[in-house]
């Protein structure tokens, strides 16, 4: 994938915390436009978000994980900012002012997990069904689809 994506990974605000994903070749540069700097590999760091004017979005956690070990095998920026609705839209702005970023559509994190080949299918479905499951059953069962329980059952079987 050439593109670099971003999107809230988190629950719709307000929260007490807001995750800001981004995924693509441009994704340490976007972290670099909003935070001044690249944080350590894989380190959680407090960070000043400012927008391409300089102002002050918020105080944040920032995370740079270089790719290939990611979650979807690019490399990976997130941001945890505080969850208010005004602080989540304005670092969004900020992010989709970038030229070289857009917003993710629905699923897309998913689907470049799996066509970097982080995830399966049976992995991927059970990312969805674990995002609908309303029971400890449904969740239960979510849980091992996302976490590979039925892949490797397969796998033994063949």
């Amino acid at each position: 994938m050439s593109e670099t994506i971003f999107a809230l990974s988190s629950g719709a605000p307000p929260a007490a915390i807001a995750v800001l994903r981004i995924s693509g070749p441009q994704a340490g540069h976007a972290l670099k436009a909003l935070a001044g700097h690249l944080p350590a590999v894989r380190r959680a760091s407090h960070v000043t978000l400012r927008d391409d004017r300089g102002e002050m979005l918020d105080r944040a956690l920032a995370l740079w994980l270089p790719g290939p070990g990611t979650a979807t095998g690019e490399d990976v920026a997130e941001l945890h900012c505080h969850g208010g609705r005004a602080i989540v839209s304005a670092v969004e702005a900020a992010l989709a002012r970038l030229p070289e970023l857009r917003r993710a559509t629905p699923g897309e994190f998913t689907r470049r997990a799996f066509a970097n080949g982080r995830i399966d299918l049976a992995e991927a479905e059970g990312l969805a069904e674990l995002l609908l499951a309303e029971t400890e059953l449904q969740r239960r069962s979510a849980m091992a689809m996302a976490g590979g329980v039925f892949s490797r059952q397969l796998e033994e079987w063949r």
